[in-house]
């Protein structure tokens, strides 16, 4: 069987220690798949999760960790006409980046745009993705929304900060931890219009002046139980909130429905791993058409940047993770394949 280098956890899950790169048995792509010969790959909060052992790939999907890349189409399966071999392209999987290949179904890559670096293209896929399906299709934003974004120096968070301008909110608060970060999402061409210490600052409080008591109608969480009372004072009539995550805890104690009833409030979980491969074509195509063309590297002019804190060789996969874990990245963790 011919075999790759890819990162594996020692024990099938543990503490970053245990990851490592060894040989493992190179897959072989099935109809409607396309092999992708690795270039780059991004973390996300998922690979923790999963490393840790609370986070298991949907069914079917590899074990290893990763779920976006870049890189170049070795391989067609059967069935698949729109792609080439050489064709350099970005993706999403269910798992299976942080190695030297991965099997991807054909609808689920997209062309690597010339002027963006691989480093850039595998910065794209999962944030992007997930930032366009909670602003866009789960929050349904509409002009002149006002918008709150939690985790705002996050990857999904930059994401959505710009996809919040992109179409034509009014105010775009974020919440971080450091004067630092804020100072950064306040810099960025179309970063928040205000930011939030959440450590230091009632972000409820912050959020009612800004909007003259109006309050959000778009909100987007990672936090969960921590924030859960300050968001729903934060949200204005007819105020959607979509909840990404839940880093602080997933139980709610007293909870009053009230607020949300007389506000008219929609509450919404989303994820993008587990849904079915028909949504995220569906989603991927409805991406491109209205959103790829118009991202640029974060030296480029355009009106949505891709921003990346720091590109790690593979071989410092377990710094590029304490990275991470340290929540000290403004902007994409990026690995290269090397």
């Amino acid at each position: 069987m011919t075999s790759m280098r890819a990162v594996l956890i020692k024990d099938g899950k543990g503490p970053i220690e245990n990851l490592h790169i060894a040989e493992t048995a190179k897959p072989v792509p099935k109809d409607g798949e396309v092999l992708v010969k690795i270039k780059a790959f991004g973390l996300n909060r998922m690979d923790i999760s999963q490393r840790l052992g609370h986070y298991p790939p949907p069914a079917g999907a590899s074990d290893i960790l990763g779920v976006e890349f870049s890189g170049t189409i070795v391989e067609l399966g059967n069935g698949v006409e729109q792609w080439q071999v050489g064709d350099e392209v970005m993706g999403l999987v269910g798992g299976g980046a942080y190695a030297e290949y991965v099997n991807v179904p054909a609808t689920h890559i997209m062309a690597k745009p010339k002027h963006l670096s691989w480093a850039e293209a595998a910065s794209i896929p999962e944030n992007w993705f997930t930032a366009f399906q909670a602003v866009v299709l789960v929050s349904e934003i509409i002009p002149g929304d006002n918008v709150l974004v939690h985790a705002g120096a996050s990857g999904v968070g930059i994401a959505a900060i710009q996809l919040a301008h992109f179409y034509k909110a009014n105010d775009v608060i974020a919440t971080a931890s450091t004067k630092e970060k804020l100072d950064w999402l306040l810099s960025l061409p179309s970063g928040a219009t205000h930011a939030v210490n959440y450590k230091t600052q009632d972000f409820a409080e912050e959020v009612k002046k800004i909007t003259n008591g109006k309050g959000v109608g778009v909100l987007v969480d990672f936090v969960g139980q921590s924030h859960w009372h300050k968001n729903i004072q934060s949200l204005g009539l007819d105020g959607r909130m979509t909840l990404l995550a839940a880093l602080s805890g997933a139980e709610v104690p007293t909870v009053n429905l009230g607020p949300i009833l007389f506000k008219r409030l929609r509450i919404q979980g989303s994820t993008l791993r587990s849904r079915s491969a028909d949504y995220q074509s569906k989603l991927i195509k409805q991406f491109q058409q209205e959103v790829l063309q118009n991202i640029t590297g974060s030296d480029g002019n355009g009106e949505l940047r891709v921003y990346i804190h720091k590109v790690y060789p593979w071989t410092e996969i377990q710094e590029a993770h304490r990275e991470m874990e340290a929540n000290n990245n403004s902007g994409k963790i990026i690995v290269e394949v090397v």
